[in-house]
């Protein structure tokens, strides 16, 4: 299959469409990372998705909504408590878990009887979801495990010959997937963390926002992935990672300790100059935002530069910085020392 990478443009985001409408899978920008988009009442549509990258199918994915009267069929109902945070945070990067009304493909649940809806806010995924007329179901557009793109150019390393366009909207400006809350249950419960933040969500609901323990822990055996992101190892770069807690001293020892041929850093903006080995920068080391746009870019950059075995400065598990803690963990399949 031939791959077109094309500058989404009004013809481009036509011709998304009506792939779209006629059954097919398009990568498109969100505000987020790049997606791969399928209609979300189309099962058939929504196994190519799955075969595109390779995804597991017990791993369900998030359908894309640009206007709130697109949620009739898609959920059971709409709780006050998803009103109120769509009144504060749609369009952007939330992602609510509602109970699955009759029209989404099973597909898009696997197996579950909950749905995750989200309206994004770039204005070209929104574009394309208005000229099809189609929520779509879009995971992030890479092969599976591997660091979210956040780039077109990305995508199409991923993806060249497994879809048949991908639309160029520019570099994402969060950088990470959207935070994910389950609305389904007697209490508010936070399952993917985000751009948007505990508090922030707590602040909107005027209650207590649980966090799941599979932030910060694998699943356990025979667990279900309620929301996508919560798989033991995801997001990771083909190196072996290891997160390194304690100050930047501490690390700089425990690297020259354990270095060897192939180790490089991932490290805050600033800190190269100062470390033994090769390194890459991921952020301001007090800027959680800054870190989640450019954490998935640093882990692509490590490939690209042979990187073998990595060590990575540990970020704060707090606010949107425990978004880029949440997806190192993984990358780094749960390995954490004490430096």
């Amino acid at each position: 299959m031939e791959t077109k990478l094309q500058q989404a443009d009004g013809p481009a985001v036509a011709l998304a469409a009506e792939l779209l409408k006629g059954g097919g899978i398009v990568a498109i920008p969100t505000e987020t990372v790049y997606g791969i988009a399928a209609s979300a009442l189309d099962g058939a549509a929504v196994k190519k998705i799955f075969e595109a990258k390779g995804r597991p199918q017990d791993n369900p994915l998030i359908v894309h909504i640009d206007r709130l009267e697109m949620l009739e069929g898609l959920v059971g109902c709409v709780p006050e408590r998803a009103k109120k945070l769509a009144e504060a945070f749609w369009p952007g990067p939330l992602t609510m878990i509602l109970p699955r009304g009759p029209r989404v493909a099973a597909e898009v649940c696997a197996g579950l009887d909950t749905v995750a809806v989200r309206m994004p806010s770039h204005p070209v995924a929104r574009a394309v979801i208005t000229a099809c007329g189609l929520p779509l179901a879009a995971p992030s557009a890479n092969l599976s495990g591997s660091p979210s793109p956040t780039t077109a150019h990305y995508v199409m390393e991923d993806m060249r010959g497994r879809l048949p366009l991908i639309l160029d909207g520019g570099e994402c400006q969060v950088g990470v997937e959207s935070t994910v809350v389950s609305l389904a249950g007697p209490q508010a419960m936070l399952l993917r963390p985000g751009y948007i933040t505990q508090e922030q969500l707590q602040e909107v609901l005027r209650e207590k926002v649980l966090l799941s323990g599979a932030i910060l822990e694998k699943l356990k055996e025979g667990e279900t992935a309620r929301s996508p992101g919560m798989k033991y190892k995801h997001y990771a770069p083909k190196a072996e990672v290891t997160i390194v807690k304690g100050g930047f001293q501490a690390y700089c020892r425990y690297v020259q300790q354990h270095a060897e041929p192939g180790t490089f850093c991932l490290c805050f903006a600033g800190e190269s100059g100062a470390l033994p080995v090769p390194s890459v920068e991921y952020g301001a080391a007090q800027n959680g935002a800054d870190q989640a746009k450019h954490l998935f870019t640093a882990l692509r950059q490590l490939d690209e530069r042979g990187a073998k075995r990595v060590f990575a400065r540990c970020p704060a598990a707090t606010g949107v910085a425990l978004a880029v803690y949440n997806r190192l963990l993984r990358a780094a399949a749960f390995r954490v020392v004490e430096a």
